[in-house]
């Protein structure tokens, strides 16, 4: 990708309603652009983190034999009604009819759509259990949007939805979850703390939300420091973790937690709820057991904010010069600089390198641009966080070296172009 051909509409005036890191570097960096209170466009840098954030999610799921689906954002009343939620939802929920004069909702979450598609289908026990999930845009009409994308009325978002025989089944399919969520996102470069959850209206007794600690969460998360270290050494094990105590504000319990807490703030990025038949009852949802038995299925959902996630990436990764992108969800992973493209070697050179990484398939972009100067260009690759810079210029190329500049650390070394070869952009 040439920079001179991608939009990216940089920004120095920031709204005053931008209050968190997050919201006043995704507007000055360009990733998106404010439609309404709560909406946003997302313009090709947004697109291209919320493409790499899914990319994950749906290699991890798909991996445990997670089916894909594409469920309608236009929902039906009547399922909702069936449900018993259409009326206790409340205003959150955006509602309008169509010309036919039939009730119709912009979903805020999937369970009825997901229960309808398995009351259709699956007929038999020995097609159990199942386990759908979509990555799609949903609406909740949100009192007071804030935060930017944080808390937005309009975003996207990755859910599941499985249905098991009984408790025993279930129970397994839920810490196949807690376990993949725990995987996904060390595999974006974070530390995702989960901590027990109220159900609220989504329901059910077993639930965990996940966390990224940032200065600027909404909750308040305690936390034995050993369940850290265990996440961080890639135990992801349900049972194991479970005995380590963690709690949000809402749920923590100072007579039952240890002395030696991290109590720190987090953003939840990502909750897993079992209802067991609350939908599978209301919506019947049943199937025959091997006994003969006709059974309302145990359920579960299970989610991911991606949109809101870019953002508490930004609030756990940033500077005072702009975003610091993990390499795994980075738009590019390397930007090659130029400092003066007029030079004939300067510029040959440049897109020698931009061509031999783009055959090692390393996501690059080039700074072709002739309108800004050296320090503009500096200013705007720190700003938009590609994690490598390579820095071309006169001086270091006389020698046979080129610059490579670490975003994350802001370390910098001279290297001899052939070793580009090999260099590990990780």
């Amino acid at each position: 990708m040439f920079l001179s051909k991608f939009f990216l509409p940089l920004s120095k005036e920031i709204p005053s309603d931008a209050k968190i890191i997050s919201h006043q570097l995704m507007l000055k960096a360009g990733l998106i652009s404010k439609v309404n209170s709560g909406i946003y466009s997302w313009l090709p840098l947004g697109v291209k983190i919320l493409e790499n954030i899914s990319k994950i999610i749906s290699n991890n799921l798909e991996k445990a034999n997670i089916n894909k689906i594409i469920m309608p954002i236009t929902q039906p009343a009547n399922l909702w009604q069936e449900s018993n939620r259409y009326d206790a939802y409340g205003q959150e929920m955006l509602r309008f009819k169509d010309r036919h004069n039939k009730e119709l909702l912009f979903g805020p979450t999937a369970e009825e759509i997901a229960t309808d598609i398995f009351r259709k289908y699956v007929k038999s026990y020995k097609e159990m259990p199942i386990n759908l999930y979509q990555i799609n845009w949903k609406f909740r009409d949100e009192i007071r949007p804030r935060f930017g994308v944080m808390r937005a009325r309009e975003f996207l978002m990755k859910d599941a939805y499985s249905f098991a025989l009984d408790k025993i089944e279930a129970l397994e399919i839920y810490k196949t979850y807690y376990k993949i969520y725990l995987k996904i996102f060390t595999e974006m470069g974070l530390t995702a703390i989960p901590v027990k959850a109220d159900t609220g209206a989504i329901g059910g007794n077993l639930s965990h939300e996940f966390h990224i600690l940032a200065e600027t969460g909404e909750s308040e998360i305690y936390a034995d420091p050993a369940l850290f270290q265990e996440i961080e050494k890639g135990n992801f094990n349900y049972h194991e973790l479970k005995n380590y105590y963690a709690a949000a504000d809402e749920m923590h319990n100072p007579q039952n937690s240890p002395k030696n807490l991290i109590v720190k703030k987090g953003i939840e990025v990502g909750h897993i709820f079992n209802f067991a038949d609350k939908y599978s009852k209301s919506l019947n949802a049943t199937i025959k057991n091997n006994q003969g038995e006709n059974i309302a299925v145990n359920m579960g959902s299970y989610g991911i904010g991606v949109s809101r996630l870019v953002a508490a990436i930004i609030e756990y990764s940033h500077d005072a010069k702009g975003i610091i992108w993990p390499t795994e969800i980075a738009p590019f992973k390397v930007i090659i600089n130029p400092l003066k493209l007029s030079d004939p070697e300067i510029a040959k050179t440049s897109f020698a390198i931009y061509e031999l990484l783009q055959n090692r398939n390393i996501s690059i972009i080039i700074d072709d641009t002739s309108n800004k100067s050296v320090g503009e260009k500096f200013a705007c690759h720190d700003l938009i966080g590609i994690p490598y810079q390579i820095i071309i210029g006169a001086k270091s190329l006389k020698d046979g070296n080129i610059e490579i500049k670490e975003r994350k650390t802001g370390k910098s070394e001279l290297i001899k172009i052939h070793q580009l070869d090999n260099y590990n952009f990780n």
